[in-house]
């Protein structure tokens, strides 16, 4: 686990940024606004490029700001290449670039005295309402390689697999962070609950929720959060493109991001011991 001094007190969030999407001084103008906003640190929850370009992009935001940069893939992240192989490039850019974190194996970052961040991927993995009867046919079934070769009932089995793989790491993540910190932010691409999946100032129906929530890391956070009353979680996410704010319990939160594509901004400003 990387270590951090606990200073940050304003954190810029962005989601969706799709920078494959924006041409090159677009990129370089994005960057700029983050740093004329002197913030501490910048977080964001997924889809910065594609699997080919997510190297190059991450380095561009690295170089062109000074200030750690924490992230989590989204799906797009993963389009045109196998998902153990961006995971494996991104990791190692990150432990070879100072100021790059990728959350999920980044372990329990410390933000401030009593707030630690933690992330994880999170897939649409087809747990909620209709699943696998689902009439919504996503482009990731066709342009991540690792689905493209399967046939659907293949596909579903595999989504359903990899939410189960991020659940686990937040088995893991959680509690090590909340045995350290009162209030941890959790970085992730997937809605984890269908009362975050908003779309156009509305949850997404039946067909829509299987392919944008990750139910199996909602079932875990809502666990542990019922095991902990007395602690606090935030959960940053985007995918839907659509903003919303939803209070699972009392001690759990969730912001969805809204997002378009070719117009990469900043969500909010997260005070860490205020969100």
């Amino acid at each position: 686990m990387a270590v951090h001094t606990p200073k940050i007190e304003r954190l810029a969030w962005a989601t969706d940024i799709h920078l494959n999407f924006v041409s090159a001084d677009g990129v370089l103008e994005f960057c700029g606004r983050v740093r004329r906003g002197a913030y501490d640190a910048l977080v964001i929850t997924g889809d910065i490029a594609e699997g080919e370009t997510i190297c190059d992009y991450l380095r561009t935001l690295a170089a062109q700001l000074d200030l750690p940069v924490y992230f989590v893939l989204g799906n797009h992240d993963f389009y045109d290449a196998r998902i153990k192989d961006v995971r494996a490039a991104v990791t190692e850019l990150s432990r070879a670039t100072s100021n790059l974190y990728y959350l999920p194996t980044a372990g329990v970052v410390p933000l401030t005295g009593t707030t630690a961040l933690v992330g994880c991927d999170g897939w649409g993995d087809l747990r909620h309402r209709k699943g696998f009867e689902s009439r919504v046919e996503m482009q990731d079934h066709y342009l991540i390689c690792d689905l493209a070769a399967l046939s659907p009932l293949g596909r579903f089995a595999r989504l359903r697999s990899l939410g189960e793989e991020e659940a686990e790491i937040m088995r893991a993540l959680l509690p090590q962070a909340l045995g350290a910190f009162q209030h941890v932010i959790l970085a992730t691409h997937v809605p984890p609950f269908r009362e975050a999946c908003w779309h156009r100032g509305k949850i997404s129906d039946g067909d829509w929720l299987p392919h944008f929530t990750c139910k199996a890391v909602g079932d875990v956070l809502l666990k542990i959060m019922k095991e902990n009353p007395d602690h606090k979680l935030t959960v940053l996410c985007g995918h839907t493109h659509g903003a919303g704010e939803a209070q699972l319990l009392p001690n759990l939160k969730v912001l969805t991001g809204a997002a378009r594509y070719g117009r990469p901004t900043l969500q909010n400003v997260i005070r860490p011991d205020g969100v």
